[in-house]
């Protein structure tokens, strides 16, 4: 009954927008927000004058928009939170990534020639989970074991099954009771600091291979990366890094002789195994040594065959609007008082979150804020990152699409035609809230092709 009363209620929310006087002006802001799943309503005007007689040229205000308010999108880079923004993100940091191996927005085509890898820095393990396993296209068993051991909690630690790559028991322990809750997400919070040690140490070996001292390697190499975190279904996180090498100044210049891909290939090896950081033994928690992974993928990036420079910008791109869901965890922050219970999470996901409380509240572990990121399971570092001569910038991108549309703006004669160094631009901006009524989400997805999801 109350389902019922909401779809009612929703179509006369639609109907009555469909009949409004301004129903054109918002369906034009709701296709202006390309689909935008939360749009932020503002409420405000701009205006420009003449900066010599102070005379108004032009003003825009919200008054006269339906219900008063300008609708922007949200901008957000997770897929769960708004799939058309994400978009927008995955687009922008395809052409990014892209630019920093084949050239084009500021970087030139030269950059091809320049030592190129893809790195995989993994986790390590913290106890045997569900995987899936193929070999030639066929689904092998999980973990097959004639002999399997008993763990302590009288579980035979062995899985027959061949899973498909849906079933949610995939990354999930085949004991939970053994399953390291306290390391898992003690690395994910460490992980950010581990890669900047990593870069730190790539930087250190590649001016020793070169016989430079360290503060003398900026005058004759330049390390350029771009990396993206991904969550494993067992709710770690790993990264994938581009990682080139310049000359002084960025792609611009080539790098020395000696600085070949080999040379590169060793110094990450080098970087990977040698850095750790540790968790000194507080309260009733032994002091903890995390390092990477065993698992140490090193690949040349090329412009033909299996990893192409396409392929690479792609997986980067992908990966840099997602976050924890593939776990199950929740895609908002958690409050230390919520009853996890009612938010039906399978065991695993509500294991590490309750972990993450828990540490949360040793005062020696502060630092890492636990709690704050207990819904990324201890991960708070940034998902996308790059060095900053890798390639152009995302502002830099969002401001030629600026540009773009107010030139679009001023073709069509919603914005005047003056000489920007010569207008003074006062603007007031409210925030009034996000998101879209019952019935305008029905239009909305009518509009743009979006599904309507929930309530926001």
């Amino acid at each position: 009954m109350p389902t019922t009363h909401a779809t009612a209620h929703a179509k006369a929310g639609m109907i009555a927008r469909l009949n409004h006087p301004d129903y054109d002006r918002w369906a034009s802001q709701i296709r202006g927000t390309g689909g935008c799943r939360q749009p932020i309503h503002l409420r405000g005007k701009v205006e420009h004058y003449d900066a010599a007689t102070g005379q108004l040229l032009h003003r825009y205000t919200t008054r006269t928009e339906p219900d008063g308010i300008l609708r922007v999108p949200c901008k957000t880079r997770r897929a769960s939170r708004c799939p058309a923004c994400a978009e927008t993100y995955r687009s922008d940091t395809y052409h990014l990534i892209r630019a920093g191996l084949i050239g084009g927005k500021g970087v030139p085509e030269t950059v091809t020639t320049h030592p190129t890898l893809f790195v995989t820095l993994t986790a390590p393990s913290f106890g045997t989970v569900h995987a899936r396993k193929d070999k030639n296209g066929k689904a092998l068993p999980c973990h097959a074991r004639r002999n399997a051991e008993t763990c302590p909690h009288g579980r035979v630690m062995a899985c027959t099954e061949r899973h498909h790559a849906d079933d949610p028991r995939l990354g999930e322990p085949l004991c939970p009771n053994c399953y390291d809750y306290t390391g898992s997400v003690l690395f994910n919070a460490l992980a950010p600091l581990l890669w900047k040690r990593f870069a730190d140490s790539l930087r250190r070996h590649l001016a020793k291979l070169g016989g430079l001292a360290l503060k003398d390697l900026r005058h004759h190499l330049t390390l350029s990366f771009a990396k993206v975190a991904e969550y494993q279904r067992r709710g770690v996180v790993h990264f994938h890094a581009i990682i080139r090498l310049d000359g002084p100044g960025g792609p611009t210049a080539e790098p020395p002789t000696w600085a070949t891909a080999a040379v590169l290939a060793g110094a990450v090896q080098h970087a990977a195994h040698v850095v750790s950081a540790l968790v000194p033994a507080i309260d009733d928690q032994p002091a903890r040594l995390f390092k990477w992974g065993a698992q140490l993928d090193i690949r040349p990036i090329t412009l033909d065959g299996d990893l192409t420079e396409q392929a690479v910008a792609g997986y980067i791109a992908k990966y840099a609007t997602k976050a924890a869901e593939c776990v199950g965890t929740l895609d908002r922050r958690i409050n230390p008082l919520d009853n996890l219970d009612a938010y039906n999470l399978r065991d695993h996901p509500r294991r590490l979150i309750t972990e993450c409380m828990r540490l949360g509240t040793i005062e020696g572990l502060a630092d890492l804020r636990l709690t704050q990121w207990a819904h990324m399971l201890g991960f708070r570092g940034h998902f996308s990152t790059r060095s900053r001569r890798y390639s152009t910038t995302l502002g830099a991108l969002r401001a030629a699409r600026e540009d773009h549309a107010r030139d679009q703006e001023i073709t069509t004669g919603r914005l005047p035609l003056f000489a920007e160094d010569t207008v003074l631009v006062i603007s007031e901006w409210t925030y009034t809230g996000k998101g879209h009524s019952a019935g305008d989400q029905l239009l909305d997805a009518a509009l743009t092709g979006s599904h309507p999801g929930r309530r926001t």
